[in-house]
């Protein structure tokens, strides 16, 4: 190490016992101190590293959390960002966190990266593979469309020719832009490639990027993802590697299916999990986890915090899912329908940095859905609780099942005063950061806002 990269190790290490040991925790500040004395601190933090990078739209913290599952079916050390800290600062701080290795075998630091930080990380960083999951129009004001945001990944791909990269075969955007970098794909083979048919016209990235001709489909998972085709020029799916071959059962909180013809079965529900499950399982065979050890980390999976945790408020069985874009909301809006008893809804806006400041994504999720629910009872709040009451207004959802609530405190307090046993809460980030520092302070989880 440099004297100066001493330094500022040795201040953000310091900040983090004291924010740790007395204050409760802290996943960005320590990394904030450490930058500001050294930019360029994390290529000695990380340099002793086989790196893999988790990023895209969708996706990320569980995915990452599933290859940590995973590959502790082989190795000793691994080093991740478990609170979802995915700018540069909480990855520094996650590399401060971490303890010298014990046995002499190299460690493995699987992170989640920000899309438009992955260039800042591999300026520093020499990862030894990507994953990439998805990309979804998200947070138009720091990201711009698709293609912008898809770019923002390829520049640090591009900083690292010979990393391996891992990525959703059924996005039509990864096979866009060839690399020079080892390329491996995973999707959807649980249907007959027999079909001819298009997206909904309001979807994303379904233009040929060869011709620009609309791309058609054999058959579609969900929004963009499926088997495409060209039928002007010819483009296709890449060959997948990695398969879904089937998918047995889903319910809000288990999926079971079949990868390569294997049988799994993961503790959350909805497609776009088992997407993620199925990435994690390309990590896991390409660096040497048999099936059957995969097998044992999925049915050993723990939940992830605000991403379908499950938390016991009363007699109240609260469930907390993240949304922050139309296709990750209408995924959920999927999941809620293979719930088969009666339910409460609330919905939770914010509009700070971290959420996107521009919430007119809202008025493409397909609410329209949820008044043809078991939905006993609505609540809206957050800071834009307005915006998310009145579309839930316009999607018909009556006003004597819907009470506004501005004050998430009150909100939280009006959760064992909902009328059925299952309670689910959608909220975007910042407020389910809030929501769990209230029920942190309330006693009802360990930890809160970070």
């Amino acid at each position: 190490m440099t004297f100066k990269s001493d330094i500022a190790t040795l201040a953000g290490k310091s900040s983090y016992w004291f924010l740790h040991t007395f204050m409760g925790g802290g996943s960005s500040l320590p990394g904030k101190i450490t930058t500001k004395i050294d930019p360029n601190v994390l290529t000695e933090l990380g340099k002793n590293y086989d790196v893999i990078i988790v990023s895209g739209t969708n996706g990320k913290t569980l995915t990452t959390a599933l290859i940590v599952q995973v590959l502790k079916e082989k190795y000793n050390e691994i080093l991740t960002n478990k609170s979802g800290s995915n700018m540069i600062q909480g990855i520094v701080s996650t590399f401060l966190e971490a303890k010298k290795p014990r046995n002499g075998q190299k460690p493995i630091a699987v992170i989640e990266v920000d899309e438009a930080n992955v260039k800042l990380i591999v300026e520093q960083i020499k990862p030894k593979m990507f994953v990439l999951t998805n990309i979804f129009r998200d947070q138009l004001d720091r990201y711009g469309e698709i293609y912008t945001t898809y770019q923002k990944i390829l520049d640090g791909i591009e900083l690292d020719p010979s990393a391996t990269v891992i990525s959703n075969g059924d996005d039509p955007i990864f096979n866009s832009v060839e690399l020079p970098n080892p390329q491996i794909y995973y999707g959807f083979e649980n249907q007959p490639a027999s079909g001819n048919f298009k997206a909904h016209a309001n979807t994303d990235g379904i233009i040929c990027p060869i011709c620009h001709h609309i791309l058609h489909y054999h058959y579609l998972i969900y929004a963009n993802l499926g088997d495409y085709f060209c039928p002007n020029c010819g483009y296709h799916r890449p060959e997948l590697k990695y398969k879904v071959t089937s998918v047995e059962n889903q319910t809000p909180v288990e999926s079971k299916f079949d990868i390569d013809n294997h049988q799994y079965q993961i503790s959350v529900g909805g497609t776009y999990n088992i997407y993620n499950a199925l990435a994690a399982y390309a990590v896991g065979r390409e660096l040497g986890v048999t099936p059957e050890q995969i097998k044992h980390s999925f049915d050993a999976n723990e939940r992830i915090f605000g991403r379908q945790e499950e938390i016991h408020i009363g007699d109240k069985d609260v469930t907390i899912i993240l949304v922050k874009n139309p296709v990750g909301t209408n995924q959920v809006i999927d999941l809620l329908t293979t719930e088969n008893e009666p339910f409460s809804f609330m919905a939770l806006l914010n509009a700070n940095y971290a959420d996107g400041i521009d919430t007119s994504w809202i008025w493409d999720g397909e609410f329209e859905r949820l008044p043809k629910m078991n939905i006993q009872q609505f609540e809206t709040g957050g800071s834009r609780y307005k915006d998310i009451t009145f579309r839930l207004k316009v999607a018909g959802v009556p006003d004597d099942k819907h009470i506004v609530q501005p004050d998430l405190e009150k909100v939280v307090d009006d959760i064992k005063k909902m009328p059925t046993k299952k309670v689910y809460i959608l909220a975007t980030y910042t407020a389910m950061m809030q929501v769990r520092s209230i029920l942190a302070k309330r006693g009802y989880i360990k930890g809160g806002q970070n």
